[in-house]
Formats: C-alpha cells, sequence, structure tokens
C-alpha cells in the first residue's frame, strides 16, 4: 500500500524563510513525500529554490491562479490536484523535525487524522514553549483542542477515509474549521505528544499579533454559530467540549491587547491556558 505523503505549502512573499521551510522536507526520515508548493505571489519558486542548490523531482510548483487570493484557496488548488493517500500541512515559514513524516505514517495506519505537538519558535527559530506535548493518544474531537490549544496546521490526514477542503469564506481559524470537517467523517485523531512540528511565531502571525482580535472573534463566533447548529454533524457529546474551548478563547481575544501591552512579546497561548485551567 502506498505511503505516499502530499505537502501542501502556500507561498505568498516568503523568499525570506521558504529555504529553510524547504530543507526540512528534504531532511524527512520518510522519503515517500511530494511537496506541492503554491505560489500566490506570481513568484518563481522553482528558480529561486534552485539558485538555492535545491532542485528535486518531489517538488511540484503550482500556481494558485492569482495573486493574494490566501492561504486556503491556495492549499485547495493543491488538494484538488494531488492523487496520493495522506496529505500534510506545512506553511512557508515553519519546519519540520527530521521525523514528523515517519511517526505520523506509521500512525495513519490505524488512524485517519494525525497531530503533534508543536516546538513554538520565534523568527529566529530560538525556543519558546511547547504546545500539547506529552503521551501519545487518540483524542475525541471535543477533546482535541484541550491539549492542543494552538493552531491546527500540524495535521497530516487519509484523504481516502476523511476528506474536506479549506473554508476560504473565512479569515482566520481556517485549520481547525478543517479539522472539524475531518472529524465529522471518523469518530477520533491521534495526537503525538513529541513535538514534530516548528510553529515560528512573528509579531503579526494571526494568533500572535497586537490587531488580530477582531478578525479572530469573528472567526470564532462563527464557528460557535456552526457547532450550535451541529454543521459538521459530530456525535452530540463532542460538541460541549469544543464549544466550551471556543467560548474561552473567544473571551480571551479582548483581553489580549491590553495584556500584550503590559508583557511584550506575550504569547497568545500562555494568555489563553491559564483560563483554559
Amino acid at each position: 500500500m502506498s505511503q505516499a505523503v502530499s505537502i501542501i505549502t502556500p507561498a505568498f512573499h516568503a523568499q525570506a524563510t521558504i529555504v529553510t521551510t524547504v530543507r526540512s522536507v528534504l531532511a524527512q526520515t520518510h522519503a515517500d513525500w511530494q511537496l506541492w508548493l503554491v505560489a500566490d505571489d506570481g513568484f518563481d519558486y522553482a528558480a529561486f529554490l534552485a539558485s538555492a542548490g535545491i532542485a528535486d523531482p518531489r517538488i511540484i510548483h503550482l500556481d494558485s491562479g492569482g495573486l493574494g487570493r490566501g492561504a486556503s484557496r491556495a492549499r485547495n488548488v493543491a488538494l484538488d490536484c494531488l492523487a496520493t493517500p495522506y496529505v500534510a500541512i506545512l506553511d512557508a515559514d515553519d519546519r519540520f523535525k527530521p521525523q514528523k513524516l515517519e511517526w505520523a505514517v506509521a500512525a495513519l495506519a490505524d488512524h485517519a487524522i494525525v497531530t503533534s505537538a508543536l516546538d513554538v519558535m520565534d523568527d529566529a527559530f530560538r525556543h519558546l514553549r511547547y504546545v500539547g506535548e506529552g503521551p501519545d493518544r487518540a483524542l475525541r474531537p471535543g477533546q482535541h483542542k484541550w491539549v492542543s490549544l494552538s493552531m491546527d496546521s500540524m495535521l497530516v490526514w487519509d484523504r481516502r477515509r476523511a476528506d474536506a477542503r479549506y473554508d476560504a469564506t473565512m479569515s482566520n481559524m481556517t485549520d481547525l474549521e478543517l479539522l472539524l470537517q475531518l472529524y465529522g467523517q471518523v469518530p477520533a485523531s491521534f495526537h503525538l505528544g513529541t513535538p514534530l512540528h516548528d510553529y515560528i511565531k512573528r509579531s503579526t502571525s494571526m494568533s500572535n499579533g497586537a490587531n488580530v482580535a477582531a478578525g479572530m472573534m469573528e472567526s470564532k463566533t462563527t464557528l460557535l454559530q456552526r457547532l450550535a447548529g451541529n454543521h459538521y454533524g459530530l456525535p452530540a457529546a463532542e460538541l460541549p467540549g469544543l464549544t466550551r474551548f471556543l467560548e474561552i478563547s473567544l473571551a480571551a481575544e479582548p483581553l489580549y491587547g491590553p495584556a500584550l501591552a503590559a508583557r511584550p512579546g506575550l504569547l497568545f497561548e500562555d494568555h489563553l491556558e491559564p483560563r483554559l485551567a
């Protein structure tokens, strides 16, 4: 059975980071992969990578079909083209640890969705904190966010058992929204508690910027409304856990700006975590 993984990376003005990101893919101990690099800025990333000494037939270059269409549309372009059984998501400024795909593929033998803990770093790759570290475990939809309270693009999934497309109408929280679509098709995911994904936090990061609260609040409100109507077809027993997490996270949003001003460099995760307790 094929164990090929398509890694989807949307790129928008990613020249400062893309070489490091691609090199983390080249360093994978699981070599059966394709990297679908989708330019959303009209830039020739194939030539750019070649100038850095990177030319690998497993790297497939696509165009999003426009300029600045957004990561969701760029990812969907690749999702509509690929033919491998497994899909992984990697942003153009993040990195995989070398064993990310190997361990995820092993877990996919028994699970349709695999997530991993995060190594949260600043843009100089200095460690800030871990998110979701601990034992490996199966997680139901209502449990997932209480373990992995940060971004959700660290997932790998088996598109033969569960598949979805990104909601391009939402400005934020699209990774969680996609995961909820997948959870609507399978009862649980498997979480690898070893940090296998380097998540780079920038001052402009969606979950960590000083002026992004309005967009985050709008998207969290949308997800709460969808859960109230059970838009994703989840088991009723799973809805309270998801709803409560989003309610707490939503309430934390307007308080984050003042907290960040009082403590420059404060991560939203560190702002949110005490409230979850």
